[in-house]
């Protein structure tokens, strides 16, 4: 019998439209555009995969070129290479030149406070 009465307020909740009507407009008001949440979204795929992390997780704080980020994440340069071309796309990192050498560093301090607090997350 109790689970009918439960199913009986379920079903007369989901003829509900809106419960609370404030909070509804306030969450609508709140929402980025959707290019802006479409652009979050791509990032987030960009950072799911460890070997990126690492590489993000490597530059937050100094530079480094190919060859050391490729010792620091144990893969080979061309694979740290490819790594950082879809990176440097989303415009996480960037690169400056100095003769033949490309010093890599994350594009904006935000890239690390999101891994940071990732990681903080991940370890409570």
């Amino acid at each position: 019998m109790a689970s009918q009465t439960i199913s009986r307020r379920s079903s007369a909740l989901c003829d509900v439209h809106v419960v609370h009507e404030d909070a509804v407009h306030g969450a609508l008001r709140d929402q980025p555009d959707t290019e802006s949440l479409t652009y979050l979204a791509d990032t987030f795929q960009v950072l799911a995969n460890p070997t990126r992390l690492q590489i993000v997780q490597a530059l937050a704080g100094r530079e480094l070129c190919v060859c050391d980020l490729a010792a620091v994440v144990d893969s080979s340069q061309s694979a740290v290479s490819h790594h950082l071309r879809q990176l440097r796309q989303m415009r996480i990192v960037r690169y400056r030149k100095e003769g033949r050498m490309a010093y890599y560093r994350l594009d904006d301090e935000h890239i690390a406070a999101l891994v940071r607090i990732g990681l903080d997350h991940v370890c409570e």
